[in-house]
């Protein structure tokens, strides 16, 4: 049976009206461009040598991707807001499968970057609204579970979507990874037709940009949101040129890489999960504070070991220090989305959310522009004392944001 044929539920009608189907055709969804978003990088030697670029310049495709998606999420949002969701998840779901095709098929560097482009555009789209959705699908009570199916899409894409990207890259081409993501969005253009009722989502509630823009204005949100800014753009200062940095440091090429981004990747998965449920049983700054400090330690290890080891030795203490690297980075998250809804409180909580997002994507922006530079005037071996930088401040401004609050109880 056709449900989207089927009359069409409240917006918070619950899950039982609909089924969970849809959340996981969502989730397919969040799968496909969190693959797309994250392969890119560990495939950048091999599209630098052939769109015969530097890899300063092929890094370019992950700044435009990052810094469009930051800029356009927040607008575009706003200005959808009083379209049906249905419509609109299934409509920047087809744009993201048809801008895949076109990356897959671009000619050139300047093709590929405006393809990378459109797809942040449809990406910073889909992504808010079908958290919006998903909320709505379900009983107040079952959110939780509901945006944590949706949310898994990315989790899943980091630990296993980029990785499978970089080995089809090696054993195919590069190409072909654009094309298999156009496949995904195709999939899961089609389940949304089929599992969204018509009408779900019509009246959904949507933050306008003068709201979000008076939520950023309190000083403790601001504060926040530069620590995730900080944690971000040390995150993909060395994310983005990984890949270039095994091939110089530990003499790591191909399919390897994809393997050494696998173990990246499920210890960012695992690194979620405990930052998670630490945080609900720890509270957010035992979690969020630590996770920094081993992330910054990670990437000064990375560093040390690019200055005093031989690429014979340097294999296992890499692989040790990318483990500790994904746990703590990605740890950190969920704490720090924690601290903010305690801090914006129920009624601002998606808005600032939201906002966290857009900084988390504009720190991905500005990591991989410092990256670029970094690796244009020195060498990849200097990227990681520069990302520990970046982490080293968003440590310092949320000490002091913690020190402040333990002394203002009124703050807290």
């Amino acid at each position: 049976m056709n449900t989207a044929d089927t009359p069409a539920p409240s917006p918070a009608a619950p899950a039982a009206a609909v089924g969970a189907a849809p959340l996981y055709w969502m989730a397919l969804g969040t799968f496909a461009i969190g693959t797309e978003g994250f392969m890119i990088a560990g495939m950048l030697p091999t599209v630098a040598g052939d769109l015969h670029v530097s890899p300063a310049i092929a890094g370019q495709l992950v700044v435009a991707f990052t810094a469009a998606y930051a800029i356009s999420s927040p607008i575009l949002t706003a200005l959808t807001g009083a379209l049906n969701r249905r419509l609109l998840l299934i409509a920047t779901m087809g744009l993201f499968a048809l801008a895949n095709l076109l990356a897959w098929r671009a000619p050139g560097y300047e093709a590929l970057l405006l393809a990378r482009i459109v797809l942040a555009m449809a990406a910073g789209l889909y992504v808010p609204n079908a958290m919006a959705l998903a909320g709505a699908l379900v009983a107040p009570d079952k959110r939780g579970g509901a945006l944590a199916i949706v949310s898994g899409g990315l989790t899943v894409a980091v630990a296993l979507g980029a990785p499978l990207g970089v080995l089809i890259a090696d054993r195919l081409d590069w190409r072909m990874t654009f094309a298999g993501v156009a496949v995904l969005s195709a999939l899961a253009m089609l389940g949304l037709m089929r599992g969204l009722p018509r009408g779900i989502g019509d009246h959904l509630p949507v933050a306008s940009l003068r709201e979000r823009i008076n939520a950023a204005r309190n000083g403790r949100v601001l504060h926040g949101l530069l620590t995730t800014l900080l944690w971000a753009t040390g995150a993909y200062t060395m994310y983005t040129y990984f890949a270039i940095y095994l091939n110089e440091v530990a003499e790591v090429r191909g399919a390897h890489v994809g393997y050494g981004l696998l173990l990246w990747g499920v210890s960012a998965a695992v690194g979620v999960m405990a930052g998670g449920k630490l945080s609900d049983r720890l509270g957010f700054a035992r979690v969020s504070g630590p996770s920094l400090m081993f992330m910054m330690l990670s990437f000064l290890a990375l560093a040390a070991i690019a200055y005093t080891l031989s690429p014979g030795y340097a294999l296992l203490p890499v692989y040790l220090a990318m483990i500790v690297w994904g746990v703590s980075a990605w740890a950190f998250h969920p704490a720090q989305q924690a601290r903010l809804m305690n801090i914006a409180g129920v009624k601002l909580a998606s808005i600032v959310l939201s906002l966290n997002a857009s900084f988390m994507y504009l720190g991905f922006s500005l990591g991989a522009a410092v990256g670029a530079l970094t690796v244009a005037t020195g060498s990849v071996r200097e990227v990681g004392l520069v990302a520990a930088a970046f982490v080293a401040g968003a440590l310092l401004l949320l000490r002091g944001a913690i020190r402040r609050e333990a002394a203002s109880p009124a703050a807290a």
